[in-house]
């Protein structure tokens, strides 16, 4: 780690890598975080950063009285979900016939089911009118992938066991609150002349009418992610248990990257804003996904008060997704997940933003956060599907 502290910032950043592992621009965005009025004691960037809208992907800052929607991130509640199966292997015609299952049960990218889903937090929704106007699209969307970076993998751990893990998020939820609220507190910031580092940095007083909605909303994309992320691991499970009716299931860990709470650090209760970044509290078990083709981790917080308790959320973008189109071998890419005898989703030029090229070497990820995070178990991917 090192620290930056420029006169217009009002706090340092801490920077969890070597110099130059995260570019300048990203850099930038979070000096900007830092000059922002309310901003708390100071903020960070995860080892896997890079250039957000507004805000860097792998932002942690916390505030003393306010929210930042672009400090969140327009995929509310976007997070990982895996699970520790009974199985020592599984031989390639097995696995090729659950990948085929998943695929026919799980809608990829922009598609949908043609039936509404069944969820008890339906009924719970709140009365935000952002989030009444999307709830009967969401009920076709429960349970669907999603595309960009979300996947579904089969892998064998360092435990000698199979893991499934997945990769998604609110689906349209989290799009449309993060929309709907940035252009409320861009109102709100220009109608009270509050000056902002960016305008993208628009922010909403927590105590405000507007604040509270975005707030309820974002609590409710967040829990509706976690529900999509569990209806797909139950038709996961039942793929599998077709093909292999003698597994098993361990209890399912789940974590999301791209939220704001109330949490209490350096002796005062603030609103911390996670963006990429995963809670990596003392003793919590979290997950952190590679790029296709590279290994994932299952690891245990330690608690570090210097990242707010935050880890990683994943390897972290090196390339935005028209240059890897533009600049990476198709061949090359294919030929090392094959010689790895890894069954995955690249195919043609389109696929190439999310190959593992495009993508920072995780293990540097993983050496630049070792005082955020312990690895329990390293995961090896022996099959992926993405949109």
């Amino acid at each position: 780690m090192y620290v930056i502290k420029e006169d217009f910032m009002r706090v340092p950043l801490k920077i969890f890598s070597e110099p130059g592992f995260i570019g300048d621009e990203a850099i930038q965005q979070m000096k900007n975080i830092s000059s922002m009025s309310s901003v708390f004691h100071h903020t960070a960037i995860m080892p896997d950063g890079h250039l957000g809208y507004g805000a860097a992907i792998g932002a942690v800052a916390a505030f003393t009285d306010i929210v930042c929607p672009s400090i969140v991130g327009v995929d509310i509640g976007c997070g990982m979900c895996a699970v520790k199966t009974n199985l020592t292997s599984i031989e390639p015609d097995a696995l090729k016939e659950i990948m085929g299952k998943i695929r026919e049960r799980i809608p990829l990218g922009f598609n949908r089911h043609r039936e509404k889903q069944e969820w008890s937090g339906f009924n719970k929704a709140p009365d935000v009118p952002i989030v009444q106007q999307q709830l009967n699209a969401a009920k076709y969307q429960l349970g669907t992938l999603g595309g960009g970076n979300h996947f579904i993998e089969i892998q064998k751990g360092s435990d000698g066991f199979i893991w499934i893990m997945l990769h998604s998020g609110s689906r349209n939820f989290g799009l449309k609150v993060a929309q709907e609220y940035y252009q409320k507190a861009l109102a709100l910031c220009k109608q009270r002349h509050w000056d902002l580092p960016d305008k993208e940095l628009a922010f909403l007083p927590i105590e405000s009418p507007e604040a509270k909605e975005y707030m309820a909303a974002m609590n409710f994309a967040l829990g509706f992610a976690k529900a999509n992320r569990f209806a797909m691991l139950l038709k996961i499970k039942k793929s599998v248990v077709e093909v292999i009716p003698e597994v098993t299931f361990n209890k399912a860990i789940n974590i999301h990257h791209n939220y704001a709470i109330r949490e209490h650090h350096f002796g005062s209760e603030v609103i911390v804003h996670r963006k990429g970044a995963t809670s990596a509290k003392k003793g919590q078990l979290g997950i952190i996904p590679g790029s296709q083709g590279t290994k994932s981790y299952i690891v245990r917080g330690k608690g570090n008060p210097e990242s707010f308790m935050s880890c990683s959320h994943g390897a972290g973008r090196k390339m935005g997704r028209r240059q890897a189109q533009r600049e990476l071998d198709l061949k090359a890419e294919k030929k090392r997940l094959d010689d790895q005898g890894i069954i995955h989703a690249i195919r043609h030029v389109s696929d190439l933003d999310e190959a593992a090229g495009a993508y920072k070497d995780i293990s540097k990820v993983m050496e630049n956060q070792k005082d955020l995070v312990d690895i329990v178990v390293e995961l090896s991917p022996l099959a992926v599907i993405k949109a």
